[in-house]
């Protein structure tokens, strides 16, 4: 794989902010293969994210953020700097439909999704047989209703041995604490099974039904407190008719969650989303 710098900011929208950016890289003899820009009117901001090559940059970029700190000081910059070479991992929560979980495990093994997948985590052993064909570790961990603080007690535990960058909640059929939640901010990825905002919640394909939509839908969004209210990373919908029953919008409903979903952790692999608000820009 091509190495690339991948420079990712958000601050306020001024004057001569890319010129600034574009001639830091120059000077410093790299060679810039992407960029792209937003400006966002109603909150004032810009965000940006530049890929270059690196191969003959006079910076160490280990000491990147000593040189370019006075360029982003003086613009209010919140910026990071990732690497294409480095691969984020990733733990998989999944609960008994295993669409999701096989989409994404066929897609990292087939090479389209550039991460490492240590281990997923489990409230049913259904999957396990899944995770042992793509040689993934498989944790079973119950969480019922009057044991969920010792649940996410032991995942916690997990999650710090194996260290992951992000998490994805591929059909994983509990809601997280808020305590949970805030310790990862933007660090979780869920596929709720309806296009957002509508019919949040349990049951939203039979919200559907109950309501004579045309059109049933999955968003993939980042978790927060508010349930099903996260900064949307990818959506896309189906067309539906009056002769589709609750198994049919089911059934068409599941060939979409994984390819949203799936398209989500890729923007998020590839340092393609920045959040701002409760909004996203995917470049």
């Amino acid at each position: 794989m091509k190495n690339s710098a991948i420079l990712l900011i958000t601050c306020p929208d001024r004057k001569g902010e890319v010129a600034t950016i574009a001639d830091f890289i120059y000077r410093h003899n790299g060679n810039i293969l992407h960029a792209d820009e937003h400006g966002d009117e109603e909150s004032g901001l810009f965000l940006m994210r530049v890929e270059f090559d690196p191969k003959e940059f006079d910076i160490d970029l280990g000491n990147f953020a000593k040189h370019f700190s006075p360029i982003a000081d003086t613009f209010g910059m919140t910026w990071r700097l990732a690497q294409s070479s480095h691969r984020q991992r990733l733990i998989i929560f999944v609960s008994k439909y295993d669409h999701c979980l096989v989409d994404l495990l066929y897609r990292h093994k087939s090479g389209e999704l550039a991460c490492e997948i240590p281990l997923i985590i489990s409230n049913h052993p259904d999957n396990r047989e899944i995770a042992d064909f793509y040689g993934v570790p498989y944790v079973v961990v119950s969480a019922i209703k009057d044991n969920k603080s010792e649940a996410e007690s032991r995942i916690h535990g997990l999650i710090q041995q194996h260290q992951p960058d992000f998490m994805v909640l591929a059909r994983y059929m509990q809601i997280l604490s808020n305590e949970f939640v805030n310790r990862y901010p933007q660090r979780i990825i869920n596929i709720h099974h309806s296009f957002l905002p509508a019919f949040v919640g349990a049951r939203p394909y039979h919200q559907a039904f109950e309501r004579g939509v045309k059109l049933i839908g999955a968003t993939s969004h980042y978790v927060t407190e508010v349930l099903d209210d996260g900064p949307i990373i990818e959506q896309d919908v189906v067309r539906v008719s009056h002769r589709d029953t609750v198994e049919d919008l089911i059934r068409k409903g599941r060939d979409l969650e994984k390819v949203v979903l799936s398209r989500a952790v890729r923007a998020h692999v590839e340092n393609r989303v920045l959040v701002y608000g409760n909004k996203t820009v995917v470049f």
